[in-house]
C-alpha cells in the first residue's frame, strides 16, 4: 500500500522530510478495524512528532491522527461496524498513523461519519472535536442541562481547529456566553460566523481586552496555544473559583498565579484514553456519533478551510508548514490517493 512516512526527526527547514513509500497492508484482529483511508487532516501533533520523535532504527514513522474512510476488514471482537461502513476517527498517537492507504485503528475510538459531509469535510473534525468536547464537558465539567446564561467562557486562540469546533459545541449544547480571541480581521470574522458572542485580540493583554467589554464572571478560560504568553493575564481576568484549561505544551506553567483565586487547572490530551486503554475508551466513539448527529441536524458545520489535494508527501509538507505557522484558519485536509 502507499504511505507517507519519515525515518528521522526533521524540521521544516529540511527538504523532503516526508517521503512517498510502499508498505505492507496492516492485519487486524481483536477490537481493530482496517480502514481504507479517503481523507486526512493535519494537526499540530503531526508537526511536533515529526520534529521531535525519531522512529526506531530502520523503521518508518507514519504520521496522521485524523481520518475518514471505509471499513475494509474487522477484528474478531468488533461489534459496532461492518465492512463498507463510512467512519471517522482521530486514532492513537502510540500507533502508526493514518497517512496511508489502509489504517488499523481500535474500533472503540471510531465513530460513524456524518451522512451529509464529504470525506474531506468530515476529516477536518475528529481530533479537534474530541479535544474540544473532552475539555468542555469532561475536564471543565460544563453541564449542558444547567443555566449558564450569566457566565462567560474565554477561548484563547479560537480561530484554529479546536477553537472553531469548541465555539460550535458550546452554542449547540449550552447557553453560556462565548468570548473568542483572534488577532486578524479574517479570523475575527470566522469566529463570529461560528457563533462567538464577543471577540478580543490576543495580541493585546487579554485582561485589558476583556475588561473593556465590561463583563463579569468569566468562570472558564481555555487556552489553545501560546499559554505561557497569556498566563498572568488569564489569572487576572478569570473569576474566583474559576476553571482554567489548556491543551498546548508551554515550557513553564507557573500555576502559583492561580492560587489566590482557588482556580482549578485542567489539561486535556485527546490521546489519553487510547494510550492507556481507559475504562471509558469507548466514550470517544459515543462523542463522535453524537457530533455526527449534530452535524446532520445543522448544529455543527465542518471547520475545513482548505483541501490541498491528493494524500502525498508534497501536499502534506505544504500542510505541515501552514499548520506550524499558527496562521491556519480552521483545518487543512488532504484527500484521495
Amino acid at each position: 500500500m502507499k504511505a507517507i512516512a519519515y525515518q528521522a526527526a526533521r524540521t521544516l527547514k529540511d527538504s523532503d522530510y516526508l517521503l512517498d513509500i510502499e508498505m505492507d497492508k496492516p492485519k487486524v484482529s481483536g477490537f481493530d478495524v482496517l480502514v481504507e483511508v479517503k481523507a486526512v487532516s493535519v494537526n499540530p501533533v503531526d508537526t511536533k512528532i515529526r520534529e521531535r520523535v525519531t522512529p526506531a532504527e530502520g523503521q518508518w514513522g507514519v504520521l496522521g491522527w485524523d481520518a475518514t474512510g471505509i471499513v475494509a476488514e474487522i477484528g474478531d471482537k468488533v461489534t459496532e461496524y461492518k465492512v463498507g461502513d463510512q467512519v471517522w476517527y482521530a486514532g492513537d498517537v502510540t500507533r502508526s498513523g493514518s497517512n496511508a492507504e489502509f489504517h488499523a485503528v481500535d474500533s472503540r475510538i471510531v465513530g460513524r461519519m456524518p451522512k451529509n459531509l464529504s470525506f474531506s469535510a468530515a476529516a477536518a473534525l475528529p481530533l479537534t472535536t474530541l479535544t474540544a468536547w473532552e475539555m468542555l464537558f469532561e475536564r471543565l465539567g460544563i453541564d449542558e442541562t444547567a443555566d449558564h446564561s450569566k457566565e462567560h467562557i474565554l477561548i484563547v486562540g479560537a480561530s484554529g481547529g479546536v477553537g472553531s469546533i469548541m465555539i460550535q459545541l458550546l452554542k449547540a449544547r449550552t447557553n453560556i456566553n462565548v468570548i473568542a480571541s483572534a488577532s486578524r480581521e479574517e479570523t475575527q470574522a470566522w469566529v463570529k460566523q461560528l457563533g462567538a458572542d464577543y471577540v478580543v485580540n490576543h495580541r493585546n493583554p487579554l485582561d485589558e481586552e476583556v475588561a473593556a467589554l465590561n463583563l463579569n464572571n468569566v468562570k472558564y478560560v481555555v487556552s489553545l496555544n501560546q499559554t505561557d504568553s497569556h498566563l498572568e493575564a488569564i489569572a487576572n481576568l478569570i473569576a474566583p473559583q474559576g476553571k482554567f484549561g489548556l491543551i498546548d505544551d508551554p515550557e513553564n506553567v507557573n500555576i502559583a498565579v492561580f492560587k489566590r483565586k482557588s482556580v482549578s487547572i485542567h489539561w486535556e490530551f485527546m490521546f489519553t484514553k487510547a494510550m492507556f486503554t481507559t475504562e471509558n475508551i469507548a466514550s470517544q466513539r459515543d462523542i463522535l456519533n453524537t457530533v455526527a448527529t449534530l452535524v446532520e441536524n445543522g448544529k455543527v458545520i465542518s471547520t475545513l478551510d482548505e483541501d490541498f489535494g491528493a494524500i502525498n508527501a508534497e501536499n502534506l509538507m505544504k500542510a505541515h508548514a501552514l499548520v506550524a505557522s499558527n496562521k491556519a484558519k480552521g483545518k487543512i485536509v488532504v484527500s484521495g490517493f
